[in-house]
C-alpha cells in the first residue's frame, strides 16, 4: 500500500518541473490527485502520464494569482473525491534575478501575485475545509533558499519566497497546536533542473548575476528530488512535522 493511499491531494503548478514530478510520485503513492496548472497542454501531459499508470487523477485550468480559480480548485477536489488531505503548492515565477532598480510594477505585481497571493487564497480555502475534517489536513508550500537568504533571485521573488515560509510557519503556529491535525511545512530548493533555471544567463539581469556568481560551486539537482521531499512531509512520516522548512540543496547553503 502507498503512503498517500486514501489521501486527496491538489497540486498546484502540476504540469511541469516539481509540480509534475510531486503530482506523479503522489499519484504512484496512492493519492487521488487534482492537478492544477494553467498551461492546459502540459496540464494534460501530467493528466495522462497518471492515467497510465491506471492511478486517479482529475485536473482543472488554475491560474493561481485569481482568487475564483483558486477557489473552483477546491471545489473540484470536493466534487469529484470529497475531501482534501493534502495542498501542495509548488506553482510559482521566477524574475530573471532582476534588482530592484530595474524592477517595474507590472513585474513585482506579476510575481507576488503567482508566488504570494496564489498560496495565501489556496492555504486560506485549504485549512476551512482541513477543520471540518475529523482527520484535518497537511500544506506544503515549495519555497526556496532564496526565502532565507538574500542573493537566490531577484527582488520580488526573494521577497516572495521569503513571505511563503512566513505563511507556513503562520498557519503552523495558529493550527498546530490542536494536536497536529493541521500542519504546515515548506521546502528550500537550491538549483533545480526545471524551465526556472535557464542555462542561458545573458538575458538576465547584470547585477543580480554578479551577487548570483559569488556563491560558488553547486550540484544541481532534479524535481524528483523535491517530490521525494513533499512525498515526506505530506505523509505521516512526518506527523509530529509541523511549521518547518525543509531545505534539498546538497549543501549549496553550509557555509
Amino acid at each position: 500500500m502507498g503512503k498517500l493511499e486514501g489521501k486527496v491531494a491538489i497540486v498546484t503548478g502540476a504540469g511541469s518541473g516539481m509540480g509534475r514530478a510531486i503530482s506523479i510520485l503522489f499519484a504512484n503513492e496512492g493519492a487521488k490527485v487534482v492537478l492544477a496548472e494553467f498551461n492546459e497542454s502540459s496540464m494534460n501531459e501530467t493528466l495522462e502520464e497518471i492515467l497510465s499508470e491506471n492511478n486517479t487523477a482529475t485536473a482543472i485550468k488554475v491560474d493561481v494569482s485569481n482568487e475564483a480559480d483558486v477557489e473552483a480548485m477546491i471545489k473540484k477536489a470536493l466534487d469529484e473525491f470529497g475531501r482534501v488531505d493534502i495542498l501542495a503548492n509548488v506553482a510559482g515565477v521566477s524574475d530573471g534575478m532582476t534588482s530592484i532598480e530595474n524592477y517595474s510594477n507590472e513585474l513585482f505585481q506579476r510575481v507576488m501575485a503567482v508566488n504570494v497571493n496564489g498560496p495565501f487564497y489556496a492555504s486560506r480555502a485549504a485549512v476551512k475545509v482541513f477543520k471540518e475534517q475529523e482527520t484535518g489536513g497537511t500544506i506544503i508550500n515549495v519555497s526556496s533558499i532564496a526565502g532565507f537568504l538574500g542573493a537566490r533571485g531577484g527582488t520580488a521573488y526573494t521577497m516572495s519566497k521569503h513571505a511563503l515560509i512566513g505563511l507556513t510557519k503562520n498557519i503552523a503556529a495558529f493550527y498546530g497546536r490542536n494536536n497536529g491535525k493541521i500542519r504546515a511545512n515548506a521546502i528550500a530548493p537550491g538549483s533545480i533542473l526545471t524551465s526556472m533555471t535557464p542555462n542561458d544567463t545573458s538575458q538576465l539581469d547584470k547585477l543580480g548575476m554578479e551577487a548570483f556568481s559569488d556563491l560558488g560551486p553547486f550540484n544541481r539537482g532534479v524535481p524528483e528530488d523535491i517530490a521525494t521531499s513533499a512525498l515526506f512531509l505530506a505523509s505521516d512520516d512526518s506527523k509530529f512535522i509541523n511549521g518547518e522548512v525543509l531545505t534539498v540543496d546538497s549543501a549549496w547553503t553550509v557555509r
